[in-house]
């Protein structure tokens, strides 16, 4: 893993919200790097920053100082069109909320995603062979609301994948699901991952999801608190405690 090139990469990070006349630290001081085919995820309590994190890789907020580097690419350095073009193209975006458009068949809202940064057009076979990927090429012709939940988020990966981008970005994609659609989710994202190198970086509070990535990033309070995989997590507090004895 080591070998392969960063996709994505920050240096100092940090973002503060003014809030009247109280700054409040939000993030301070993320160094991190993602290398390409990994499946990271970043997890940790409700308003420790990951969120806001997600948001700054994704190029959706600005931080307050600090680098983001995608494939190379220091977002801060090229022009807000250039940036926008940079975000749809490079990177899938997953919302725990599906944002998928009611009005729309699942292939339009799939093709959109293309069409709408000026890309070239989709074809329905390739929207085919996207919904392939995530078990639902028979709903092409069906809209959102004729689907599960569990299926409306499946589309949303799929619609993530249409411009091949170097990363997706997954905001806890298994927030609106139950234990079983949960499970499939997370389980196609790990075929994903395994199956096409697709690198994938996902945000969740819970640790039995941040078991599917390889490597977990755990953040407390703006910061990057420890990273290894889950087991390894587990397993510190409890070494320091028996040491300890």
């Amino acid at each position: 893993m080591s070998q392969r090139r960063a996709v994505l990469k920050t240096i100092a990070l940090r973002k503060v919200y003014r809030t009247g006349s109280l700054d409040v630290p939000a993030l301070q001081g993320i160094d991190m790097e993602i290398k390409a085919g990994e499946f990271v995820s970043i997890m940790g309590p409700s308003g420790c920053g990951k969120t806001t994190l997600l948001q700054i890789l994704g190029g959706l907020s600005a931080p307050t100082s600090g680098q983001v580097f995608i494939d190379g690419v220091d977002l801060a350095s090229v022009s807000d069109a250039v940036r926008t073009r940079m975000r749809c193209l490079k990177i899938g975006f997953v919302f725990q909320r599906f944002n998928l458009l009611s009005t729309l068949t699942v292939q339009a809202n799939i093709e959109i995603a293309r069409q709408i940064y000026g890309g070239e057009p989709v074809t329905r076979d390739e929207v085919g062979d996207l919904l392939e990927i995530v078990h639902l090429r028979h709903k092409l012709d069906y809209k959102p609301l004729e689907l599960s939940v569990g299926e409306q988020q499946r589309v949303a990966i799929a619609r993530a994948l249409v411009n091949k981008p170097a990363m997706i970005l997954a905001d806890e994609p298994t927030g609106n699901l139950d234990s079983r659609n949960s499970e499939q989710v997370l389980r196609l994202l790990s075929d994903l991952n395994r199956e096409k190198q697709q690198t994938i970086v996902m945000i969740t509070h819970n640790p039995e999801a941040a078991e599917m990535g390889n490597r977990v990033i755990e953040m407390l309070d703006g910061q990057i608190r420890s990273h290894g995989t889950v087991a390894e997590l587990v397993e510190e507090p409890e070494r320091a405690r028996s040491q300890a004895r």
